[in-house]
């Protein structure tokens, strides 16, 4: 193994002992129970199997059957989620196959961040991962179930379920994906007219045909933000079959595998051959190896939150300086958009998970020695699916790339740490993706410029009053304040001023979602505003230093004169109505750090805060 990977595994293991012993000790304690549905009253059981065929209900009253819970995120606006309309009866009818049961435990609700970019709905998104998280957690309560497929992809969605998941941690499960949609227009034509609408220089007819051009179809969206992300994090913790993040949803092969992963959840429970919990397989090693994956192809920052909130929900203690020291020791392997112009397909053309997986883990970056949905061993993961002859078969992946702009080796890398950082300094601890940012653009001294509201800023750039250098604040975005929006809306405003030859960068408590891309972005910053954070009181005109080849993250002004000051008073208590957003203050006021994962609740001791915090 890598040194620094395994010193930073070990570390986490000491860390989480206490943890992730009780974690472990409530699994064994449930699990002994044996088969739940033993335990139900015959009134309890008759509800749970009244609506069941007669060969069902026989084989679920006489407990002789596996009963696997679906619980899916399906609806119909989300072109990534729009596949599984069909997957419930595929899904039955594939457990029938092999003498189980299946049967529809929960659906949880799937929002777009797509759609609701800039928009006040935005604030429910982080939210909507704890109410994904609980109603899962409702949907497996009724201890009908022996097992469970996990039906999700993107944004908040895949971490809800699978925080929720880990709440029955006793029970196999395993997430089914639908895929990518099929690759539209170039990213970098995409991007170029979202700054020329920026501009003015196009009109909003031709930004939505280019955004109708990208977006075109049911599927995954295309860039490396953070659904994608997802689906590579799943994977290389063995929570999906090999090889099944990336094949498009009208593949006869996704048919396959979407059986194929019914099938072997059953073999996976207490009455199969293979008992394997989800609670068991997202231990230390695992989660280091998700890390691992994720700065090795400049995946999304959002997960530096949602990998710490997923890990916590099994008595796991991650925090960012276990992602900083990671990403010093490795190396960036993939350049898919925002890092590069290439797409998740181009990535899975060119050789995708199992060359990524067989890379990482001959450098000894990965851990081979973990439990899967596939069994024992990572080394599975380097084998990809194939249909011969109608037949679902795993075969070796390449041994290259098949394009060397898009994937390389280690050997060879794009650059030879990760694509994300640690920032700290007076004004606390953030996150920075440098993947996507050119070395000269990387260190930033320059005046702030502070608004309370990402919309502010377009009026400012239409005034000609970021024709300079600058660093732009956005303050009061974070947990508490708002529900933490992603802001890309900033995007094609700050590219534009970087293109002008102006140094440029954002800071702020919020965060800049899984597209985050050329212009240095130091987010999640923690303290937020709202907790008493330095951020409140930066005023215009104040220098700040923002260093990623350094890790620095300094306001210059003397600390007498910081003493001094006065916070600002809160911009967005009067903000929370419309839209849903007051039903949602009890979570948004209980959210923690970004650091630990922005929950609302923990299974670990909530007063653990990072060295240096």
């Amino acid at each position: 193994m890598n040194t620094v990977v395994q010193e930073v595994t070990d570390r986490i293991i000491a860390r989480s002992k206490a943890s992730r012993a009780v974690y472990l000790q409530a699994l064994e304690e449930a699990r002994a129970q044996g088969v739940h549905r033993s335990a139900l009253s015959c009134g309890n059981l008759a509800h749970g199997f009244a609506a069941c065929q007669p060969d069902d209900k026989n084989a679920l009253r006489q407990l002789t059957k596996s009963n696997i819970g679906i619980v899916s995120a399906f609806n119909d606006m989300l072109s990534a989620h729009q596949p599984y309309e069909n997957y419930p009866q595929q899904l039955k009818e594939a457990c029938a196959a092999v003498g189980s049961v299946a049967q529809v435990a929960a659906g949880v609700p799937a929002m777009c961040d797509g759609v609701t970019q800039g928009q006040p709905g935005m604030e429910l998104s982080l939210l909507s991962r704890e109410v994904i998280a609980m109603s899962t957690a409702v949907g497996l309560s009724h201890n009908m179930f022996d097992g469970a497929l996990l039906l999700g992809i993107c944004d908040k969605i895949v971490p809800g379920l699978l925080v929720g998941a880990l709440s029955f941690g006793h029970l196999p499960m395993l997430f089914v994906p639908a895929g990518p949609m099929k690759s539209g227009i170039p990213n970098k034509q995409k991007a170029a007219v979202r700054q020329q609408f920026a501009q003015g220089k196009v009109d909003r007819a031709a930004l939505l045909e280019a955004e109708s051009a990208s977006y075109h179809s049911a599927g995954t969206c295309t860039f490396y933000g953070t659904a994608n992300s997802n689906q590579l994090m799943l994977e290389v913790m063995g929570l999906q079959l090999p090889g099944s993040s990336f094949v498009n949803p009208d593949d006869p092969l996704r048919t396959a595998l979407t059986e194929m992963a019914a099938k072997q959840v059953c073999r996976l429970t207490d009455a199969g051959t293979q008992y394997t919990p989800i609670g068991k397989i997202v231990d230390e090693k695992a989660v280091v190896n998700g890390i691992v994956a994720l700065l090795a192809t400049g995946g999304s920052t959002n997960l530096t939150m949602h990998i710490v909130a997923a890990a916590r929900a099994a008595g796991i203690i991650v925090n960012w300086d276990d992602f900083s020291e990671l990403s010093a020791a490795v190396p960036l392997l993939a350049r898919v958009y925002p890092n590069g112009q290439a797409d998740i397909n181009h990535f899975h053309a060119a050789g995708g998970m199992a060359f990524l997986i067989r890379e990482l883990l001959d450098a000894g970056l990965l851990h081979e020695d973990v439990e899967t949905v596939a069994g024992f061993g990572l080394l599975r993961y380097t084998q990809e699916p194939k249909l011969i002859n109608d037949e679902l078969v795993w075969v070796d992946g390449p041994k290259k790339s098949l394009d060397h702009e898009v994937l390389t080796g280690v050997t060879t890398p794009f650059q030879v740490n990760g694509g994300l950082s640690l920032l700290t300094g007076n004004l606390g601890r953030a996150v920075i993706k440098v993947s996507a940012v050119q070395p000269e653009h990387r260190i930033v001294e320059a005046p702030a410029v502070v608004i309370n509201d990402q919309n502010e800023l377009d009026a400012l750039f239409k005034q000609g009053n970021l024709n300079k250098d600058c660093v732009v604040v956005v303050k009061e975005q974070g947990p508490k304040a708002n529900g933490m929006p992603e802001l890309h809306k900033l995007t094609p405003i700050l590219g534009t001023i970087q293109d002008k030859g102006f140094k440029v960068a954002l800071l702020t408590d919020g965060r800049m979602s899984g597209a985050s891309g050329k212009v240095p972005a130091a987010i999640h910053l923690t303290p937020e505003a709202i907790d008493g954070g330095l951020i409140a009181k930066i005023q215009d005109g104040d220098l700040i230093r923002i260093n990623a080849e350094t890790g620095e993250l300094t306001l210059l002004v003397e600390e007498r004169e910081l003493t001094q000051r006065v916070a600002a008073a809160s911009q967005h208590l009067r903000n929370h109505v419309g839209m849903g957003r007051e039903l949602f203050s009890a979570l948004r006021a209980n959210l923690s750090s970004p650091e630990t994962g922005a929950r609302c609740t923990h299974t670990v001791d909530e007063k653990y805060e990072p060295e240096g915090y």
